[in-house]
């Protein structure tokens, strides 16, 4: 039969076999009419938690930080934050008292302009924005996992913590949100690259949110201020469709329930062939950007199986340590060897890649050089068709197919 898939701008038509399986995104939530009205709900209505107004009663906080994201999420700070802090005023909190802070991780500092558009003007303007500062961090305890807990110093000094971000799903971590804006976002180098090393475990898995990773991430928050959340659940078109705010892992949980219902998709066995298209342009620009297609492809191919990844690539890698890695190593073992010694990030959407490699081929339908895909694993492709053929004619005309025309979005779930 003859099906449509994206790849970069273009729409192909392509030819698979009749009995092809296509598993798209279930419907998504539409967005709300009224964002800041829906922040102001969820803060009126918080779940296993008193309000903010009765948390700062009963705690009479000096201090209050405020977490937010850096540019590298999508995350809508200019209408989470707002909402806050017109209720934190109302409780009798004064501006000096309150200071936001951007996580950032291991990303790099915001300018004042990328502050400013974060949050918006009024708000920067009225509060005192500060970076995280990696490399001034306070000890404040380890995770039973090992972790040592270094947490940002004008954030851990502060009597109340709340934690604001959206909530996604999230290759290794589950999904995002909730305690994650503490950890990665306002951590030491030591304690993210300890946390982030268990991403090798095999329940360090996108839409688990039992992951390793998520776990360590909870225990690092009990042992801090946080006593608060604001997240946002965003559909494609970036627009929030629901907010939930309350105790950080309760709330958090109420939040997931609306990602598994748009983006979760149960399949009833695994394929021998699965096609996937991370849908087009701008989410093939590069391999950094396609991984995410094809780490939930690999939730549905069978071991030894192989992933038809359709992604233009017009950036090549996209990202200089990941290129570094994929290219110096001799086989798909060394970056999971490399990543428990130095956990780096780039080097770890190599992991990426090399852990499906140890389970599938991957038949790569790019723009990039055909020389330099091979020296990474992987067999290039500079027509899908072909691609499809081949991978038909590993596996016979009767093997199993499924196709994934929006792999970005579409997480297979085995039941």
């Amino acid at each position: 039969m003859k099906v449509s898939l994206k790849y970069g701008e273009k729409q192909l038509q392509l030819d698979v076999p009749d009995h092809t399986k296509i598993l798209s995104p279930k419907t998504e939530f539409p967005g709300v009419d009224d964002p800041f009205g829906e922040v102001r709900r969820a803060l009126e209505d918080p779940i296993a938690s008193p309000t903010l107004t009765q948390i700062v009663e009963n705690m009479k906080p000096r201090k209050i930080a405020i977490l937010v994201s850096d540019l590298t999420r999508p995350s809508p700070s200019h209408i989470i934050v707002p909402p806050i802090l017109d209720e934190l005023s109302r409780a009798g909190v004064k501006r000096e008292q309150i200071k936001i802070v951007f996580g950032l991780g291991f990303h790099r500092k915001m300018s004042e302009e990328e502050m400013k558009k974060a949050v918006g003007e009024e708000v920067f303007e009225r509060y005192e924005c500060i970076n995280h500062d990696i490399n001034e961090c306070v000890y404040i305890g380890e995770t039973s996992r090992g972790t040592p807990v270094e947490v940002f110093r004008p954030v851990i000094e502060s009597d109340l913590i709340i934690a604001t971000g959206n909530l996604e799903l999230h290759w290794f971590v589950g999904y995002s949100g909730g305690y994650k804006a503490l950890l990665p976002g306002v951590c030491s180098k030591k304690t993210i690259e300890k946390n982030h090393s268990l991403m090798l475990s095999k329940n360090a898995v996108a839409g688990n949110i039992n992951s390793p990773v998520r776990l360590d991430i909870e225990e690092a928050g009990t042992m801090t201020n946080v006593k608060f959340i604001v997240n946002v659940v965003l559909n494609s078109k970036k627009e929030i469709v629901k907010a939930v705010a309350g105790h950080p892992i309760t709330a958090h949980r109420e939040g997931v329930k609306y990602i598994d219902a748009m983006y979760k998709v149960p399949i009833d066995r695994k394929y021998d062939v699965v096609i996937a298209s991370c849908g087009g342009f701008p989410k093939d620009i590069n391999l950094y950007q396609a991984q995410k297609g094809l780490d939930n492809a690999s939730h549905a191919v069978k071991d030894n199986g192989t992933i038809v990844l359709v992604a233009e690539c017009r950036e090549g890698f996209g990202e200089r340590t990941f290129e570094e890695w994929m290219r110096k190593a001799k086989s798909p073992d060394e970056p999971l060897q490399w990543i428990r010694s130095n956990f780096v990030l780039g080097g770890h959407k190599a992991v990426g890649f090399c852990k499906v490699l140890k389970k599938a081929d991957i038949f790569l339908c790019s723009s990039m050089d055909e020389n330099v895909v091979r020296e990474i694993f992987m067999t290039p492709f500079n027509d899908p068709q072909k691609a499809i053929n081949g991978a038909l004619e590993k596996h016979g005309k009767s093997a199993s197919v499924l196709l994934m025309p929006y792999a970005n979005s579409t997480l297979p779930v085995l039941e």
